[in-house]
């Protein structure tokens, strides 16, 4: 447990608490706990505030768990549900308690061991982090001290336990099946970001009693250890500190001091979790030679030994974030998108006028680009690389696609009433500059995805799902368009790229705030956008282009496994009889096969025939829309190269080639009379050929009353020709000439479906039921069955508008 420097022993108030814990119920607990908050001075709230945070969340090294909000849910649990919630919001009393500390400027210790990999090596090596929110918090104690910790105000101190719980209390609640979406923790997660970054307004004043007015902003701290910054010269960080104290003078700083820092530990205990690779490679080369220099200068005790490098690869590869973790960063960027976009187009450009932006709209105005960006971009590789390749990955490409599209969180998008498809898809031009400084989101990220795809099980349904949503967003109008023009501009010869400039446009200069560090917007395109991509994958790296002649072969080989895909799935669907039968059967699930139209999927124990229709739709979909991403019409051609002439089809030696390497093949299916083809394994030999005998009789001798009847421009005649006339298909390409004189247009009476063993079980069924329950002999069974049938097919009459060819 976190004990406060310098505090005295347990008081009394503790120990009362302590026993409490054992002898009352929880919601009683949190009713005594607000009335301690509301009576209790400062002094003795500051011995009992690290444990109360630790009874909530848990402590770090997981031998307390905690209130254990990420399973407390409403319908298992519903009084200590509310009770948790009442007590934790922001308006509540723990936020009461927190800015009682914060007035007193108490100050609480976290260790360096539990933050992210990346920050914890950092300070290890007495290099200070490039977040600015550590820089004046670093203490090393001189002697006797247990290590590096975190010097935190109340605030700091609350929200770090609080964003930590998701990272470390997750190891120790195992074999609990909770609700990723409605449990406690996921519900304060939207409470807090509603509450210090609203979409409207400014943050609400603190709701406590506090004679000396507003809560203040933590005062600036000195690091106790000699620390190198990423650039930054020890002349630089002690003017830097000196120009802050001046900042949180400033009462317009106060308005947004909480929003900035919650905002920034959630970045850090989510996102920030990287390799030592990409650790290096994110510093300038001028910042590489400082951090050299320094290790070099500093004494023994702080040369950073194999062993630590080490254990930053393990915990590198032993971190793996879960389905609930990717889901609550998704929450936060959705919710980022929605304030930044609340800024109005006058305040958004109020920085080229005589207006001063106040705090909050200059941090809705940046805090995508420097706050989320890089970590995220990050964040999301790791993800790419490291996620198994099965359906769990649909949270991670779901967070991507948010972020990916903001203008899907604009105010008015919800507002504006539905019209045209097409024209509600496009993009708006606005977006563009957002589309090119967040390049390598679309580009690279959009590569990972297709490599995924190329080795993920396409029958799948949940994976044509996954690929149906990444076409559809990429194909959106105006986006490819956008996303090109980028790769233009990056790709435009530059005669100069200076080393460490491209840095300042994505991390703000040392100090303890984004705002306080902010840079002038740069206006050349070309020059912010190869600043972005350099920024985040160094000054090294080879750009593959999205539009570029090796991603187009990757497409085509994606496209190519979309049409091997589609021809399983439909062998697999050949055990499944066709559900559109247009009959009273189809109606009760008793139905004719149509062997031309069948569909695909997979997963058929566990989906059915749902699933196997739903997977064709998203493969087909997702084909034709990587064909307008790529406007490349030749991805959706999947019958080999071939020549036709009055003799029939023939394939070229290309073609020959694709079909013995099995990339394209003829969709070759029966066109001839439906009534002569092969038998099926669920049909019953014997009475397929009885009943094609009885219907060649039956459709022999009343063959001229059936067409008389359906030439009828009556009710009479349209019945009659929703029953006897069959439906056209689409007439597919086949190397095999169609030689059969079956009209289709000929009315004629067919009883094969009789044949089907599933009808005749079903039929069983009903005699069954009719007989036992209804008390009904089979002559009364037979007759409401057709008069249920005739009442049937009278409405689907009425209601179909399929016409017979010649009467259309």
């Amino acid at each position: 447990m976190s004990v406060p420097g310098g505090s005295p022993q347990p008081s009394y108030l503790l120990a009362t608490l302590k026993a409490d814990c054992v002898n009352k119920p929880f919601h009683q607990r949190c009713q005594d706990l607000i009335r301690v908050i509301e009576d209790f001075p400062a002094k003795e709230l500051h011995a009992i505030f690290p444990w109360l945070v630790e009874q909530v969340f848990g402590s770090l090294d997981g031998s307390i768990v905690g209130w254990n909000l990420r399973c407390l849910q409403e319908k298992t649990a519903p009084l200590e549900f509310h009770s948790a919630l009442f007590f934790l919001d922001p308006s509540g009393a723990m936020m009461k308690l927190v800015y009682k500390l914060q007035v007193e400027e108490y100050r609480y210790d976290f260790p360096v061991s539990f933050l992210p990999g990346p920050v914890r090596a950092s300070i290890q090596e007495r290099v200070l982090p490039e977040c600015p929110f550590y820089h004046n918090k670093i203490q090393f104690p001189s002697s006797g001290g247990l290590g590096l910790h975190l010097s935190l105000n109340a605030f700091e101190y609350f929200m770090f336990h609080f964003a930590i719980f998701l990272i470390i209390q997750r190891n120790f609640l195992t074999g609990q099946v909770c609700n990723y979406s409605d449990n406690a923790y996921y519900i304060l997660v939207e409470k807090y970001l509603n509450w210090f970054l609203p979409i409207e307004g400014n943050v609400p004043p603190p709701n406590f009693s506090n004679p000396g007015g507003a809560v203040p902003s933590p005062a600036p701290r000195s690091p106790s250890i000699s620390l190198t910054s990423y650039g930054t010269s020890p002349s630089l960080l002690k003017r830097h500190i000196s120009h802050q104290h001046l900042v949180n003078a400033d009462p317009a700083a106060q308005e947004i001091w909480r929003s900035e820092t919650l905002l920034q530990i959630f970045v850090e205990m989510w996102l920030h979790h990287y390799s030592l690779e990409m650790y290096h490679k994110m510093q300038s080369p001028h910042a590489k030679l400082e951090a050299l220099h320094h290790r070099l200068s500093v004494s023994s005790t702080s040369y950073i030994s194999p062993a630590l490098h080490g254990s930053f690869h393990s915990y590198q590869e032993s971190f793996q974030p879960t389905e609930e973790h990717v889901l609550l960063v998704r929450v936060l960027v959705k919710h980022l998108h929605a304030f930044a976009n609340s800024l109005r187009p006058e305040q958004s450009a109020s920085s080229t006028h005589s207006h001063t932006p106040s705090p909050m709209e200059e941090l809705k105005r940046i805090v995508i680009q420097r706050f989320i960006q890089p970590k995220l971009y990050i964040f999301l590789q790791h993800c790419f690389g490291h996620w198994p390749l099965d359906a769990s990955f649909r949270a991670v490409l779901e967070m991507w696609l948010s972020y990916v599209q903001p203008w899907r969180y604009v105010p008015e998008r919800s507002a504006s009433p539905v019209g045209n498809e097409t024209q509600n898809r496009a993009v708006p031009e606005k977006w563009a500059s957002f589309v090119q400084e967040n390049l390598l989101m679309y580009t690279k990220l959009f590569l990972r995805y297709l490599n995924r795809a190329i080795r993920s099980d396409l029958v799948s349904p949940k994976n044509a799902l996954m690929l149906f949503r990444v076409a559809k967003v990429f194909s959106q109008p105006n986006l490819p368009e956008m996303i090109q023009k980028g790769e233009q501009l990056l790709l435009e010869p530059e005669p100069v790229m200076p080393h460490r400039q491209h840095r300042l446009l994505m991390s703000p200069s040392l100090g303890g705030s984004f705002l306080s560090s902010w840079q002038p917007p740069i206006t050349d395109t070309s020059f912010k956008i190869k600043s972005h991509v350099y920024s985040l994958e160094g000054q090294d790296f080879q750009y593959t282009q999205m539009f570029g002649s090796e991603t187009r072969n990757l497409v085509l080989r994606l496209a190519q496994l979309i049409i091997q895909a589609k021809q399983t799935a439909k062998s697999l669907s050949d055990q499944y009889p066709d559900m559109g039968s247009q009959s009273l059967f189809s109606w009760f699930g008793l139905n004719s096969p149509d062997h031309n139209n069948t569909y695909t999927g997979n997963d058929l124990d566990e989906a059915g025939y749902d699933s196997i229709r739903k997977t064709d739709e998203h493969l087909e979909k997702a084909l034709e829309y990587l064909c307008q991403v790529f406007r490349d019409e030749s991805l959706r051609n999947q019958l080999p190269d071939f020549i036709q002439n009055e003799n029939g089809v023939y394939l070229t030696p290309l073609g020959r080639q694709q079909v013995i390497n099995g990339l394209r093949k003829f969709d070759i299916q029966y066109q001839g009379d439906p009534e002569l083809q092969p038998i099926r394994s669920y049909e019953n030999a014997a009475l397929v050929r009885l009943l094609y005998q009885l219907s060649c009789v039956l459709n022999e001798r009343f063959g001229n009353t059936f067409d008389s009847l359906c030439a009828r421009q009556d009710f009479l005649g349209r019945f009659c020709s929703y029953h006897l006339i069959s439906k056209p298909t689409t007439q597919r390409m086949s190397p095999m000439p169609s030689n059969t004189t079956y009209d289709p247009t000929v009315p004629r009476i067919s009883l094969r479906f009789f044949a089907n063993y599933r009808v005749l079980v079903y039929l069983l069924l009903l005699y069954f039921v009719c007989g036992k329950v209804m008390s009904m002999g089979p002559i009364s069974c037979t007759v409401l069955l057709l008069f249920v049938y005739v009442c049937y097919a009278a409405i689907m009459t009425l209601l179909t508008e399929y016409r017979r060819p010649h009467q259309d």
